[in-house]
């Protein structure tokens, strides 16, 4: 069978917020690009991840075209409440810094860049299988893939984004390098529910049992997480045990405060781990998103660092297809890096001040770190910097 042959400007392998935003970037800049992706299209637009943008986040969705359903019918929250045993303190982030965090689940966001990206003709080749890149250290790369028809076909480009989260093929097509990697001894167990949350925002609690995480995706729907180890089946654990434990361990009946139970609509077991790898570019491949670092969700960082790569990874590719000028492509790695660790080194902080290990010792550094947190300004205002995000580069 023959192979087609295609070219664009800008070949981007993953269609999720990350490859989509970039094509919505690019597109403003009369770039040219082409959406690949393995997952079919409904199953990306069902897929649940994240649930928090940073204010930067937002500032740039607004910026191009984005925020309008954002603003409707998103939550914009001012901070968190951090509890521990007999307390709940509220972090005000808009009184620490001036600035704020909204409650727009991935979905939604991704369901706003594929409307955006529909109107505006994207192409896009789902349920692709056989992706493979090649010659990424020259200035003609290319990919080549099976689209869902079984036609071979071949795709040319200037520059190639690896936006395939963790399992993709682009992180492998970068010879050597270094990866830093850290799986965490417990897991969060997640579930989706038909009630109307029990809090106006996001309550981290630590607890003799284990960390409790109370979200929420709506007005309607909340999620909620609890510590538990790696390896459980979400089977295992009847609606009625998970609405004691977290009952217990977000404080039920503390001043007064009741947790709400309803319809649970969906489990599911996330295992904790951060993973850099370094450096996000070789010749004319760049990763963006998972495909380059993996944070522990504690620290609401995962979609928020994806934005922020593509925010630089945007006018890189722009100056380097429209003028021949590498000097922010080849930038790219080290001013993005500098923002992955930050935001590793706040999400490892954020797990560790929070989730209980069996260690004594730790268990009393933890509650002093939290004493310290919601009883210092400076501890507070540090902690509020790192949540809501710094400006992106």
């Amino acid at each position: 069978m023959s192979t087609d042959t295609l070219r664009t400007e800008v070949a981007i392998i993953g269609g999720g917020p990350a490859g989509l935003l970039l094509s919505h970037l690019l597109a403003a800049e009369g770039i040219d690009s082409v959406v690949l992706e393995t997952r079919s299209r409904d199953y990306v637009a069902a897929r649940i991840r994240a649930g928090i943008l940073e204010q930067s986040s937002v500032d740039l969705l607004t910026d191009v075209g984005l925020g309008a359903r954002l603003a409707r019918e998103g939550d914009q929250h001012r901070g968190i409440y951090l509890q521990f045993p007999e307390e709940r303190h509220h972090l005000d982030f808009v009184d620490l810094i001036g600035r704020s965090v909204w409650v727009y689940g991935q979905t939604e966001v991704t369901a706003d860049l594929v409307a955006a990206r529909d109107a505006d003709g994207q192409q896009f080749f789902y349920s692709i299988s056989d992706t493979a890149l090649h010659d990424v250290d020259t200035d003609r790369p290319y990919v080549t893939f099976t689209d869902a028809d079984g036609t071979p076909r071949r795709l040319d480009a200037v520059a190639i984004a690896g936006c395939d989260g963790s399992f993709g093929p682009s992180r492998g097509a970068i010879p050597g390098g270094t990866t830093w990697e850290k799986t965490y001894p417990y897991a969060w167990f997640g579930i989706l529910a038909d009630v109307a949350p029990s809090t106006d925002e996001l309550i981290y609690a630590w607890h003799p049992n284990g960390f409790a995480l109370h979200s929420m995706r709506s007005e309607t729907v909340s999620r909620l997480y609890l510590q538990v180890e790696p390896g459980t089946d979400p089977a295992s654990w009847s609606d009625d045990r998970i609405w004691d434990e977290l009952a217990t361990r977000l404080g039920h009946g503390q001043d007064g405060w009741e947790l709400t139970a309803g319809p649970i609509t969906d489990k599911s077991v996330l295992p904790m781990r951060s993973y850099v790898h370094a450096p996000m570019q070789y010749g004319r491949l760049f990763l963006a998103g998972d495909a380059a670092h993996i944070v522990p969700p504690t620290g609401a960082k995962g979609l928020n660092l994806a934005i922020a790569d593509v925010a630089l990874l945007a006018p890189a590719l722009t100056d380097l297809v429209r003028k021949n000028d590498a000097r922010l492509a080849d930038a790219y790695s080290d001013t993005a890096l500098r923002r992955v660790w930050r935001c590793t080194h706040f999400s490892w902080w954020m797990t560790t001040m929070l989730h209980r290990n069996g260690d004594p010792f730790e268990e009393q550094l933890q509650l002093s770190q939290l004493r310290w947190v919601t009883s210092s300004e400076a501890g507070a205002t540090g902690l509020a910097e790192n949540y809501a995000g710094l400006p992106f580069a």
